[in-house]
């Protein structure tokens, strides 16, 4: 392609530069290709009679540029609407001017919706001239002096003593009086590459003054009031994204208010990417009081620059070590130094690790958080926190395997906390329609979404893709919903009311179920297609029972254990007789001998392979079993079904000398010569649960593994199928609800972004990468023994009679003092430097223990006035540098 000459010289005089000198702008560089697509020949030529932030009209520069003044108008126009330049009407006169490349033309011109959309190379040289030009920026701007400068979010700066109004949001919102609002333009570009973040780009940065008419003017923006512009601050707030303004106005000036993600703003790259923090951080600096802190995580999930991150607070025998941390403030700055991953690699851990219960937990939901809240009695809100990762804490309180439990640090010292039961209690008043908890709607995106399955994964995907507006329809091919919830967990352990008034929930965000349904025999997902759906979950998990491979297990009275119970659940007249035999000792299996005693068994034995110690199922099941008087048989397995005139009559078991071998791999080895017989009426067997896909999945290119789980991408759990989805069991295999909970919040985050125009599934995505500090290196002495407060079971009922949930909920006094037993393990941890003051973090805080505060002083410089503070500001880092080397010559001598 031909170089536009003309265009190339105008890129050079914009940057101050001289054709044919070492630092040209060449036509290689993003200043070239931003102008090339839109900007002719002729209106180069026009510009390159302006000056820059110098306003001039049509009539005054016609002569200049040796045009007519019409046709000069027009030519001015024409950059306007391009970007180059602003136009305004200044006494009943339009005049023109062009500003900086960045804040300024470049933002602009990406601002310019349909060029961008033809000529995409717009936006990427935006994106580039960052990149490209940012290492050249490193430790040569003063704090407050950048081309963009953060301003705190006004209310987390209330109270303190150094205020100054250039810091306040209103106050430039009221200095004007004229506003208009527009998409944000790094987010746009970032679209246009295919690289978004999923962040609201829409209607997200506000322009005031001359910008706002400008906006106006030219079609990037609409116009709005300053009530309306306050509402826009509110909302960006409320969707964790931070303030910045351009900062080239002079100090308490400025034309714009960006509302900025740290993963997609091309300005707080300067400051994630080459650790160039000075030059956009505000005055401020978040601060962590320990003492209050219970490491919930909300903080640190909101961070635009990574620099919050959760730590330990409980004291150690060795001190924790502490990393140095190098800034370019007397250090030379290279690529070595720069997180250029940084879209991808944010950390929520500090390297020696946080609180073992959240780290634990599959969803990472912020335990001391809200063990902290119900301690102080604020349920709601703890509900809410709960919320955040998890739609299902009255489920998940009385159904959990309790990870948390079993890794929490007061069981190093008597018994863990009764982390569930805690939970359980704060999760009653949502199963009460007066009190529950409906999260806000975030958006209103409207598009159709299917989900395949109505089990805990799936219902978790509907439920976040419910609050960020989408229009969600769950596909359940059984009459009721909740999956394994309702249909594989007897009603002693989880009442089918509890799960249903959950769900209820989903129905009130708008979510639509079609029981009844099997995706793939009464309707394709091509078909689906056709209807307007954009993405699809699948989440069918795994419901069909797995066969033994043994002799007699097809003869009449050996039943699938899932299905066993399923019919139960679904008020089928299930009846047996005699003896028992349950094959299996997993939880599952440990429900389906349960319910043969409730269902008449005068007899029921459990079999498995393991070892009392080493069995699947979780001890306080294998306890409850056990005080219903089912005998369990461990290390048997079982070698043939014993039957006569195809009715099972019992059962051959041989003894397990061992399950797994050298490398870990199932594969159990049996004594042959010790075998016994088991009589037996029935068979149930429990070894695990199968998928069965039918014809979801018939005719596309979605791929299977051998253990006929679906293939998906282990960050996004995007299949082969682009707008197909899968998470829970039928991706991993059989696992506890809570995981497929997680799993469901996933799928919602990838199907969002898959469904927005030029999302990425993985920038800017938290990849929730948990580590739990070391516990040998903690001093625990000096704690008292406080004993575990037990819920127990209701009086004067035999739990093998009824299908009654016999468990208690602890009372509001056992609450309060169980949340005492709390060590609040975790804390936060604020590097310093990397914040740039946004002060985000305190509005997730609901314990006020973090808050912004001064510790710089800088102001805003006039462009017109920058290159001398720049100046002074680089030979003060030469000296600090040279300094620095000195001291390490000196201390390497020593």
């Amino acid at each position: 392609m031909a170089i536009k000459v003309k265009v190339l010289e105008l890129a050079n005089h914009i940057s101050r530069k001289k054709m044919g000198s070492k630092d040209q702008i060449k036509p290689e560089d993003p200043e070239y290709l931003i102008l090339e697509p839109v900007v002719t020949e002729e209106m180069a030529d026009v510009a390159l009679h302006m000056q820059i932030r110098k306003k001039v009209t049509a009539k005054e520069l016609a002569p200049i540029c040796g045009r007519s003044e019409e046709e000069t108008t027009k030519l001015l126009m024409d950059l306007a609407y391009a970007g180059v330049c602003f136009v305004n009407e200044i006494n009943g006169v339009d005049t023109f001017w062009y500003d900086t490349w960045v804040p300024g033309i470049m933002e602009m011109m990406v601002n310019n919706k349909e060029n961008v959309k033809k000529y995409p190379q717009i936006a990427e040289a935006f994106e580039a001239y960052g990149r490209v030009r940012g290492p050249k920026t490193v430790g040569a701007f003063p704090v407050g002096v950048g081309l963009m400068r953060v301003i705190p979010i006004e209310h987390a700066i209330d109270g303190e003593t150094r205020r100054a109004s250039y810091e306040e949001v209103s106050k430039y919102l009221n200095d004007n009086h004229i506003f208009s609002v527009s998409d944000c333009s790094c987010r746009t570009s970032r679209e246009a590459m295919g690289e978004g973040c999923g962040h609201l780009k829409e209607d997200m940065c506000i322009q005031m003054g001359h910008a706002a008419e400008y906006y106006i003017r030219t079609g990037r923006g609409r116009e709005i009031t300053k009530e309306e512009a306050f509402e826009i601050i509110k909302r960006a707030e409320e969707n964790g994204l931070m303030h910045q303004i351009p900062n080239l106005d002079g100090s308490g000036k400025t034309h714009a208010i960006c509302n900025c993600c740290g993963c997609s703003c091309l300005a707080l790259r300067t400051a994630t990417m080459f650790k160039n923090v000075d030059m956009v951080r505000s005055n401020y600096v978040s601060k962590v009081d320990k003492s209050k802190c219970v490491a919930c995580g909300e903080c640190v999930q909101v961070c635009p620059a990574n620099a919050l991150q959760l730590g330990q607070k409980l004291c150690t025998k060795t001190p924790v070590p502490t990393k140095k941390v190098e800034t370019p403030r007397d250090t030379e700055w290279g690529p070595d130094k720069w997180n250029a991953d940084y879209r991808i690699n944010r950390k929520n851990v500090v390297e020696t690790g946080t609180s073992p219960c959240k780290t634990a937990c599959p969803a990472h939901i912020g335990i001391q958080g809200y063990i902290k809240l119900a301690s102080q009695g604020r349920y709601t809100e703890a509900l809410e926190l709960i919320k955040h990762e998890n739609p299902f804490p009255a489920v998940c309180g009385r159904i959990c395997p309790r990870k948390c439990e079993s890794a929490c640090t007061r069981g190093d010292i008597d018994d863990p906390i009764a982390i569930d039961e805690i939970k359980k209690f704060i999760a009653e008043q949502d199963l009460n329609e007066e009190n529950r908890y409906v999260p806000k709607k975030r958006h209103d995106y409207g598009k159709k979404i299917a989900v395949v399955g109505g089990g805990p994964s799936g219902l978790s995907c509907a439920f976040f893709l419910a609050i960020d507006g989408y229009q969600v329809t769950v596909f359940e091919k059984q009459k009721a919903l909740g999956g394994m919830l309702t249909l594989g967990i007897p009603s002693f352990r989880l009442k089918k009311e509890v799960v249903n008034a959950e769900i209820e929930i989903l129905r009130e965000l708008g979510v639509e179920f079609k029981t009844g349904v099997t995706v793939g025999e009464d309707i394709t997902l091509n078909e689906l297609r056709k209807l307007g759906y954009e993405a699809f979950y699948l989440a069918i998990g795994a419901q069909a029972g797995r066969k033994l491979g043994i002799e007699g297990e097809d003869a009449e009275g050996v039943l699938a254990g899932v299905d066993f119970v399923r019919d139960i659940n679904l008020g089928e007249d299930v009846k047996l007789k005699g003896k028992a035999v349950v094959i299996g000792g997993g939880n599952v299996a440990i429900d389906v001998a349960r319910n043969a005693v409730r269902v008449g068994a005068s007899e029921v034995n459990m079999f498995c392979l393991e070892s009392r110690e080493k069995m699947p199922a979780l001890e306080e099941e294998i306890e409850e079993a056990l005080h219903e008087d089912i005998i369990i048989n461990n290390s048997w397995g079982p070698k043939r079904i014993v039957t006569e005139n195809g009715h099972v009559v019992g059962v051959e078991f041989q003894k397990c000398i061992s399950v797994l071998d050298e490398s870990g791999r199932f594969n159990p080895k049996f004594d042959e010569k010790n075998i016994k017989f088991v009589e037996a009426d029935t068979v149930l067997v429990s070894v695990g649960q199968a998928i069965d896909w039918g014809n979801i999945i018939k005719d596309s290119k979605i791929e299977l593994n051998p253990n006929n789980t679906i293939k998906v991408d282990p960050v996004t759990y995007q299949t082969q199928e682009s707008d197909v989805f899968a998470g829970g069991d039928s991706q991993t295999g059989p696992r506890f609800a809570i995981d497929a909970i997680a799993a469901g919040k996933e799928g919602a985050i990838s199907i969002h972004r898959y469904v927005q125009p030029g999302q990425s599934l993985v920038f800017g995505r938290d990849r929730k990468d948990y580590h739990e500090f070391d516990k040998s290196n903690l001093d625990l002495s000096g704690y008292d023994y406080m004993p575990r407060q037990i819920a127990g079971h209701e009086e004067g009922v035999s739990s093998k009679e009824t299908f009654k949930d016999l468990r208690k909920t602890l009372t509001e006094d056992q609450i309060k003092m169980e949340t005492e037993r709390c060590l609040s393990c975790g804390a936060t941890v604020v590097d310093e430097f990397m914040c740039i003051g946004c002060g985000q973090c305190t509005t997730k805080c609901k314990f006020d223990a973090i808050s912004l505060v001064r510790q710089y002083d800088g102001e805003g410089v006039r462009y017109e006035d920058l290159k001398p503070v720049v100046m002074k500001q680089v030979i003060k880092r030469k000296g600090k540098i040279a300094v620095k080397k000195v001291k390490k010559l000196f201390t390497a001598g020593e």
